[in-house]
């Protein structure tokens, strides 16, 4: 179990948590140590929630809502938030858009003025659609089209998903990018960016209900949106391994291979973290070991992110120059054949479990952390109080479940493998 440090830090009986009228949650966690706050608001759209012909959308609307709203004018949230002392930032994923400013406790009415005004009334201009449509296309040309591992990651999510929305790209393609137009962006703001699919999480110094009512006179009169539209399911079950190949320029060969994984409201969500580390992070791991350490590739990673619906458990290796494409991938084949019918050692569990206990109580130490957690375990998991249990879920990973895992998860019939195969110019 975790220990007395822990549940402290994980001690979520001072959060005020609210729901509006209008459907907005509003999540409240005081922290007078210092004067400042962290302030999120998460969206629960992503690339998961959007439709053949308009992938990206979600991603685009992350730029647009820094476009000017109705008191507000074009460029001009970043400049009043800056005149105050703060910094804001935005990220979107296959489940969420989130956006975040971290600001000295003064400055909340402020805040509050500034994001309850993008969320009641958005500029949506054509000429700030075109403005951001090019800026999101060359983060596209930048990250994905010239990009070795956006290339593959692309290639290998359309192997992973045959038909949920996972399989296209945040980004989106890019006709699709072209395509997008300001009717759409109305429609997707009116629907996805109203209260009742929105959350303020508030970390810091705040005076809970003082910080409520000031929330609740910003944003009560703000109308609720429609029904967001069911994401479609149906994945089918895969049948056996999958395989593509990526030709670009570069120096040398390199693979990414994925298998699902279950989503992150499962408890194996939690077992495969610690099959992640012990395969992976630092000098110890194992595919360190078998591979970067035999000189057959120069690194070796793996990457498994949790997901409100079955995620991607995903391995990537760039191999040495001239080593053999065939001895790296039986080297890796054999190392997770190994797992699954052997497990890991008790020292292995044990130092993975220390690893990810410290990156759990490295986020919670801060105010910009905490306010993120919360709106992470309510849009993944469901609810907010789930702060914080990975810290319990990982303490009960023992070897036996990690060798499961891997003969679940990781079976030769469950791979999809991606080439990359250097072109003409590397």
């Amino acid at each position: 179990m975790p220990s007395a440090s822990d549940r402290q830090v994980i001690d979520l009986d001072r959060v005020v948590a609210r729901t509006l009228p209008n459907g907005l949650r509003v999540r409240l966690y005081p922290d007078h140590q210092v004067p400042a706050v962290s302030f999120y608001t998460f969206f629960r759209v992503g690339s998961r929630n959007e439709s053949p012909g308009l992938t990206g959308i979600s991603h685009l609307f992350e730029h647009m809502m820094f476009n000017g709203s109705e008191r507000y004018g074009p460029k001009e949230f970043d400049r009043v938030l800056e005149a105050c002392g703060g910094t804001s930032n935005a990220y979107t994923s296959n489940d969420v858009t989130a956006y975040y400013d971290d600001f000295a406790s003064e400055a909340l009415q402020k805040v509050i003025d500034l994001e309850s005004d993008r969320m009641r009334a958005l500029r949506l201009t054509e000429e700030a659609l075109e403005q951001e449509r090019a800026v999101v296309k060359e983060e596209r040309r930048l990250r994905t089209d010239n990009s070795t591992f956006g290339l593959m990651e692309e290639q290998l999510e359309t192997l992973v998903y045959q038909a949920h929305p996972y399989r296209w790209p945040i980004i989106g393609w890019m006709d699709d990018i072209e395509r997008i137009r300001r009717e759409d962006c109305v429609a997707f703001f009116r629907t996805f960016y109203a209260p009742s699919n929105a959350g303020v999480y508030v970390a810091g110094d705040v005076d809970p209900e003082d910080a409520l009512r000031r929330i609740e006179d910003a944003y009560g009169g703000i109308p609720a949106g429609p029904p967001v539209p069911a994401v479609p399911g149906g994945e089918p079950e895969q049948r056996g391994e999958r395989r593509a190949v990526v030709r670009y320029p570069a120096q040398a060969a390199a693979m990414v291979v994925g298998f699902r994984g279950p989503r992150a409201s499962h408890a194996d969500a939690a077992v495969l973290d610690v099959l992640q580390t012990c395969l992976s992070v630092g000098e110890a791991s194992r595919l360190r070991r078998r591979l970067v350490q035999e000189e057959l590739a120069v690194s070796a990673s793996v990457a498994w992110a949790w997901r409100v619906d079955p995620g991607v458990f995903m391995i990537l290796l760039e191999l040495a120059p001239g080593a053999s494409r065939r001895r790296a991938e039986e080297a890796l084949w054999n190392e997770l054949g190994r797992v699954a019918a052997r497990g890991v050692t008790a020292r292995e569990v044990d130092r993975a479990r220390r690893l990810l206990r410290s990156s759990v109580l490295h986020e919670l130490a801060t105010r910009n952390g905490i306010a993120h957690a919360l709106g992470q375990a309510e849009a993944l998991l469901g609810d907010w109080r789930e702060v914080g249990r990975a810290l319990e879920q990982y303490q009960s990973v023992d070897p036996e479940a990690v060798r499961r895992a891997a003969r679940e998860y990781l079976a030769p019939d469950r791979r999809n493998v991606v080439w990359l195969e250097p072109g003409e110019g590397a």
